[in-house]
């Protein structure tokens, strides 16, 4: 699955969590489960875990730092390419 499937995939889980408080409830509580019903082929051993921003609250992602990082990789993160996160396995 490439990044591009998978961004089609989240988008489709937050308009689906916006309007259905159920499932945005069963996201949060259960977010592996619900991202797997939903298409998204996760990689075993991870855990995931989903927030809400608020107005009150926003939420900053700081991603795992990479080990190893080659000249192509950092140029594809520092030119803002990625559609996930830059340096998550999906995007690479």
């Amino acid at each position: 699955m490439n990044a591009q499937e998978n961004l089609k995939i989240t988008s489709r889980v937050i308009a689906k969590a916006w309007a259905d408080e159920g499932f945005k409830a069963r996201l949060l509580a259960d977010p592996a489960a619900i991202l797997k019903a939903e298409g998204l082929d996760l990689p075993s051993g991870v855990t995931f875990k989903v927030v809400e921003d608020t107005t009150a609250v926003q939420t900053l992602v700081l991603p795992a730092r990479p080990t190893d990082l080659t000249d192509e990789d950092l140029d594809r993160a520092a030119g803002g390419a990625c559609n996930w996160c830059a340096f998550c396995e999906f995007c690479l």
